[in-house]
């Protein structure tokens, strides 16, 4: 006999305006929310808006980084129970920065509804919001760091390694804990727990690496900020204001294949994690496969096509590819992630035979 439904206290009205609003930011992000059930789908719908509307903050270039910091420190403090402030009082203070009304794009309508977000949110069960909130306060308080840090330079210019695994940790490793605490409430065995703890990070840090190798333009460009770490760039002669100076282009592609160099080394972690990744309350294993996969094809067309990634050309995978992959994890279980993986990495995954053919 089915339990009470977690989701009776939420307004209907608002949560599918939060399901919409995931749509419109992120299709990427929007292909794992429609292949989880409920409840999974608006849990991790609203855990992913309350992360967007700080990264979208602090990937406004047209805001002064104290100003920045000033914003993300503010947003913290109203998803904070204990804290006074509430969302009004962000929105007030960053309706100077947003768009005028005609002109703002899905993430800035995103920041602007702040307080419908969290009060959504706050209908939501205990233990789904203790699971959710202190990722995502990790990830705000990391990014108002980053943002302080690099104040003078007026967008962040990581310095090494260590700094950009940083950054790719609050930015996306936050986000494979938040999973992690959805998944793992209730009754779990002590070893698959701690596996999936263990790999967690490196599952985000994935995600995100593959970001920073494929937006170098688009980073510098909108957002004047450069992930590739300036310690490697010296290394190739290349300051790190010069990675999309076409005569600089041959010590830039060489940091860009390191980068995916590090991406590829936690592959592994994150295929353990979607190993052990337990499928309840409307989780689905395709949710992160799916991403997961689409990673391996990223990189692999980054590898192909480095220059790409140093022009507005870009780097990504096909629309054919994402469909095949997205239609055969439907259908398919854990044993077929190797096999996917391997067959994505060395060629499109659509234009691969298969024993069936």
């Amino acid at each position: 006999m089915p339990g009470p439904d977690p989701l009776a206290n939420v307004p209907s009205t608002d949560l599918a305006w939060c399901h919409e609003a995931v749509q419109d930011v992120s299709r990427t992000f929007a292909l794992t929310v429609d292949v989880l059930e409920e409840p999974m789908d608006s849990y991790i719908c609203l855990g992913y808006l309350l992360c967007r509307v700080a990264d979208t903050v602090e990937d406004a270039s047209h805001i002064p980084p104290a100003e920045q910091a000033a914003l993300l420190r503010t947003y913290d403090a109203a998803i904070d129970d204990e804290d006074d402030t509430d969302a009004e009082t962000f929105v007030e203070e960053v309706e100077p920065w947003l768009p005028d009304a005609d002109e703002r794009n899905a993430d800035w309508t995103v920041v602007a509804s702040t307080p419908r977000i969290l009060a959504t949110f706050e209908a939501l069960p205990d233990d789904v919001r203790e699971a959710i909130t202190p990722p995502v306060h990790e990830m705000v308080e990391g990014m108002a760091d980053f943002v302080e840090r690099y104040a003078d330079e007026g967008g962040l210019r990581l310095a090494d390694k260590g700094e950009l695994e940083e950054y790719c940790y609050y930015a996306a490793g936050t986000v494979g804990n938040l999973i992690t605490n959805l998944v793992t409430r209730g009754e779990i065995d002590a070893d698959r727990e701690q596996t999936l703890y263990e790999t967690a990070e490196e599952f985000g840090l994935l995600l995100q690496l593959v970001n920073v190798s494929k937006d170098v333009y688009d980073d510098y460009d909108e957002e004047n900020n450069v992930y590739l770490p300036a310690e490697w760039l010296a290394e190739e002669g290349v300051e790190q204001d010069e990675v999309l100076d076409p005569e600089q282009r041959e010590g830039v592609v060489s940091v860009v294949r390191r980068t995916t160099d590090l991406a590829r080394s936690y592959l592994d972690d994150a295929g353990t994690y979607l190993q052990h990744v337990p499928l309840r309350d409307g989780n689905t294993l395709e949710a992160w496969a799916v991403p997961f996969l689409l990673a391996v094809g990223t990189l692999r067309e980054v590898s192909e096509h480095p220059e790409d990634v140093l022009t507005e050309r870009g780097v990504k995978v096909s629309r054919k590819e994402v469909f095949a992959v997205v239609t055969a994890m439907s259908s398919k279980g854990r044993d077929a992630l190797p096999s996917f993986r391997e067959r994505i990495a060395s060629a499109p995954f659509h234009q691969t035979p298969t024993s069936a053919d």
